[in-house]
Parts: C-alpha cells; structure tokens; sequence
C-alpha cells in the first residue's frame, strides 16, 4: 500500500481549516486544539478509574463478525475498574467501541470545550473508545458518513486511513462497513490480496492531546501502541451524495443485513466474505484492462 504522513499543524484557524482540508476533504492533525482542556491533563487511565470505576462497559475483541451478533452488539461486558487494571497489566484485544460513557458520567462534558473550528457539531455524541497494547479496530467505515474529530488521551495510538475513492481496492465486505477481517493492514498478504497494491491513503500516530480530522467517509484501522483512549466528535456530512449513503446505510442496509443474517446464517456471512473478493478481483482487473487501452 502507497502511505503517506498525514499532514500535521500545531493550531489552526477556522476559516484554514474549513478551506484547506474540509472543503478538499484531506485529513489533518492539530496536535495544540486541546492545550486549554481540563481534558488535557486530566484524562488518564487513572483518572477514568476514578470517576468511573463502578460503571459496566461493553467490551469487543478481535473476533470475526457471527451470523448471530447483533450489529455493534459487545462480546462480553467488566467493570470499568476492572477493565482499566486489565489495561494496564499487559496487553489485551479488549476494546471498548462506541460508548456514550458520557451519559453514565455527565462530569466527563465539563472537561473539554467543543471547537469553533466550522463544523457544526452532534452534541449528542460525544463517544469514548478505549484500547489496550497492541489491540487493533478492524478496517471500516462510519455508516454516517460524517466528518469526525478524534482526540487521542493516554499514550499513543496508530491511525491507517483512506479515502472513500479506494474503496475499489479495500476488498469491501458488501452490505456492510468493513474490508475483509483476515487481512493484516500491517502486513498485507498481496497474494491473496493484490488490490491492496494499488490503495493510496495516510498514516500517522497519534499522542496525547492530539486530533485527526477524518473527512467524511474516510476508512479507518486504528491500532493501539500503548493502552489509552480517544474521543470522537461527529459533523454529517456536507456532501448530498454522502448523506444519501449515510440514510441508505442506517435505513435499508442495516436492517437487509440482519434479516439476512437471521434468515441465511453464516452461509451469508461466507457469501459475503467471497463476494468481496470477487468484487474487487473484477473491479482491480477492469482497471488493467482500461489502463492498457489508454497506455
């Protein structure tokens, strides 16, 4: 895979911002727009323990999507006192994906400031995603196609991204949000995989205190170097084309999918797996094809 550093700024204006990298749909890191956070200094692991010890939280591993989980349905679930020991003990595939830990504790809202940086933010959706060491998030996605700002605390976290241009080479699962859960982002089989060749996206790792703009609809594969956490805050996207997606993806494909799951079993999660090299097989040798009539 072609990858390159995402560009990096220490802050930024509002209208730099919106013209630079939202209007172009590029990613960025600020490493400074939380310097003035309570957040920034008081969001560790110890500090998370603290507030929120008592709390159950869902948990996800690295295991393949089953014809009977629920979509974003957890594997198992701890406390977070627990969870946070298990962290900080050794390395675990344990995950926490997607949770409101806001909601179960509204003090965590007083410790950072939504940014005036132009895009009009979900505030109901503030979410929290914890790792440990080595722990990775698979290949995907966001089925809302929206803008996100990821703030990353405690430790330090690797952050492989595409545009949604590449798609055509992601081996994309269909009527779902993911690639191909056996690959290896960080070492592609190409033999089995020679799509992956031609994909052109960004990397960068990511610190404490720092946020990467994801523009809308950008694939995603986060691997934990060190055990921490992350907060994303969301924007829908601008483009018409994306927000049809993004109604399509919550409304119809959803709902296709889990009916289909209940109805076919694994055999639809095998057929899906199969057809989505067969998709990109067919796409990637197409491409040849028009590239040797034009050459």
């Amino acid at each position: 895979m072609n990858l390159k550093q995402i560009e990096r700024v220490k802050k930024i204006s509002k209208a730099d911002f919106i013209s630079r990298y939202v209007k172009n749909q590029i990613p960025v890191v600020i490493e400074e727009l939380t310097e003035d956070w309570p957040a920034y200094h008081k969001w560790k692991l110890s500090y998370i323990k603290e507030i929120a010890g008592e709390k159950t939280v869902p948990l996800y591993d690295d295991r393949p999507v089953n014809h009977e989980d629920g979509f974003n349905e957890a594997h198992t679930t701890m406390k977070m006192s627990n969870y946070i020991d298990l962290l900080e003990e050794k390395p675990t595939n344990y995950r926490i994906f997607l949770y409101n830990l806001m909601k179960d504790v509204p003090s965590l809202k007083n410790d950072f400031l939504w940014p005036d940086i132009g895009l009009k933010l979900v505030k109901q959706m503030p979410m929290l995603f914890f790792g440990g060491e080595n722990s990775k998030v698979f290949m995907h996605f966001d089925i809302d196609y929206s803008n996100i700002l990821h703030f990353h605390f405690h430790g330090e976290k690797q952050c492989m991204i595409f545009p949604p241009d590449q798609s055509k080479y992601m081996y994309k699962v269909p009527h779902a949000l993911i690639s191909r859960e056996d690959i290896d982002f960080d070492n592609p089989d190409y033999e089995k995989f020679p799509a992956l060749k031609n994909a052109e996206g960004y990397i960068t790792n990511l610190k404490h205190g720092e946020m990467l703009y994801m523009p809308e609809g950008y694939w995603h594969y986060m691997k934990y170097l060190t055990p921490g956490f992350s907060m994303s805050l969301r924007s829908f996207p601008k483009n018409i084309a994306n927000l049809s997606k993004a109604a399509y993806n919550v409304f119809i494909m959803r709902h296709f999918d889990i009916m289909m799951r209940k109805f076919k079993g694994q055999k639809w999660i095998d057929y899906k797996n199969e057809k989505a090299i067969l998709n990109t097989h067919e796409n990637l040798l197409n491409e040849t094809k028009a590239n040797r009539v034009f050459s």
